[in-house]
């Protein structure tokens, strides 16, 4: 008898190793390698073709290839239209993911309640029965005879299923339950989640059927085997939120077919998830008007501009090294930020605690929103309020001026919609455009000289 062959493969990273090793050299987690069995593969009739000489694909030049248009199908949700691109593109592989509870499985069965509406849907569970699908499609409102409910891990009978209906979309909840009986490893391995994601690759692309693949995030904060799904995918979103809140928000990491970093806004509620169509005056609703250390910024996520409160709290420092922590914004870049302060507008806060955050959960990353994040700590050092009318848009550099932007003519109209009567931006974005009636729109080149103007 042949001997068999092993491996072991971190289940974090997916690194491969010939022997065990209580750390893996890619990742630096402990304990994360599991011996998984080698099984050859076969040689396939495609690679002998390519041996061979013979094959369909042949290259060709690329102002001969023959291009087609998506046509996209729209649901009923704008929000979830505008994260995906305009709508869903038939043949897509779409990969969601979140924390455990967070509302991924409402999200899909309502998407696959609205897609049933004008096409064959087939929903697969392998965490499920069909009953208990059944209690929350009548919680949520969700019916309909195009509608299949497919409880069901075993990979070679989805895939005959699937040819034999030939559905128009197939939703796979969640990916770490399905598995490959041919494959040794144990369910929701690096190895069975790939080979998965492999088989309903080829699904999609062969047969034309939209996959929608729900993956659940690990303690650590990603998806399970997140190098190995990301690739292969077309499209990632990624489900967040608080579970101790009702808004939900939907970000878009990658997309083939649209714009990156979308972001689209939900309310969970008992008959399930709603869409928020202006989440700006979600986020400011809560504002106290004589705070100190508040800011609004207008910020873009993706196309969509959003005004955010970002708050700060500075206080003396008890111990001898001063703490800078940081929710929904870089603590690099605060640090960055307060250290300008520092330097180019006077304020000693080497021996200041900082503790800053953007409220309603949301995470900006964004350099536009410098600006309002060194005048909300300004406000708190000096403990002076900025005006309630008045917002912030700019980019700081290390030697104090205000850089130029992306995108000014759409944040200042989401700000002059919502009701705001001021707006700080950098002077060289003064250029080229006309503001809209209502607002005020002030050019700013220095650091201090937006300290001026805000805090007087």
């Amino acid at each position: 008898m042949a001997k068999v062959k092993t491996q072991f493969v971190c289940q974090n990273c997916g690194y491969i190793s010939p022997r065990y090793l209580g750390r893996c050299p890619n990742c630096n987690e402990w304990n994360t390698l599991v011996e998984e069995t080698i099984t050859p593969k076969p040689s396939s009739a495609s690679n002998t073709l390519r041996r061979t000489g013979i094959h369909d694909n042949q290259p060709e030049p690329i102002d001969q290839v023959k291009f087609q248009s998506e046509n996209r199908f729209k649901t009923k949700m704008e929000e979830l239209n505008r994260v995906l691109g305009g709508g869903v593109v038939p043949g897509s592989l779409i990969l969601i993911g979140g924390d455990p509870g967070i509302g991924k499985s409402t999200l899909m069965l309502q998407l696959s309640g609205e897609l049933s509406q004008s096409g064959k849907i087939l929903y697969v569970s392998g965490e499920e029965s069909a009953s208990q699908i059944k209690m929350r499609a009548n919680r949520l409102g969700v019916s309909g005879g195009q509608l299949y409910v497919y409880p069901e891990t075993d990979m070679d009978v989805i895939k005959s299923t699937i040819s034999e209906m030939k559905p128009d979309a197939v939703v796979i909840d969640s990916v770490q339950t399905m598995q490959i009986p041919e494959l040794q490893s144990a369910t929701g391995s690096v190895a069975q989640i790939r080979e998965v994601t492999a088989d309903l690759m080829n699904v999609a692309k062969g047969q034309g059927v939209t996959v929608f693949v729900v993956g659940h995030v690990t303690k650590g904060g990603a998806i399970a085997g997140p190098k190995i799904l990301e690739h292969m995918v077309d499209t990632v979103l990624y489900f967040e939120g608080d579970l101790h809140h009702s808004y939900r928000i939907l970000r878009t990491v990658k997309n083939r077919f649209g714009s990156t970093n979308e972001l689209g806004v939900f309310e969970m509620r008992t008959d399930g998830l709603h869409e928020v169509t202006n989440p700006s005056e979600i986020f400011l609703e809560e504002r106290l008007k004589d705070a100190t250390g508040s800011a609004i910024v207008v910020s873009m996520e993706g196309t969509r501009p959003i005004l955010v409160e970002i708050q700060a709290l500075v206080t003396a420092s008890v111990f001898g090294n001063a703490q800078r922590t940081a929710t929904g914004l870089d603590r690099n870049r605060v640090s960055l930020i307060m250290a300008v302060l520092e330097k180019r507008a006077g304020l000693m806060l080497q021996n200041q605690d900082a503790y800053l955050k953007a409220a309603g959960g949301v995470k900006l990353d964004e350099p536009a929103i410098d600006l309002a994040i060194a005048v909300s700590i300004a406000s708190s050092y000096k403990n002076r309020g900025t005006s309630p009318t008045e917002c912030y848009v700019g980019e700081l550099g290390l030697t104090g001026e205000v850089r130029r932007v992306t995108r000014i003519e759409q944040r200042v109209s989401e700000a002059q919609k919502l009701g705001f009567k001021r707006v700080l931006v950098p002077a060289n974005n003064l250029q080229g455009w006309t503001p809209p009636k209502g607002i005020q729109v002030v050019g700013v080149s220095t650091l201090s000289q937006a300290l001026k103007l805000a805090l007087g």
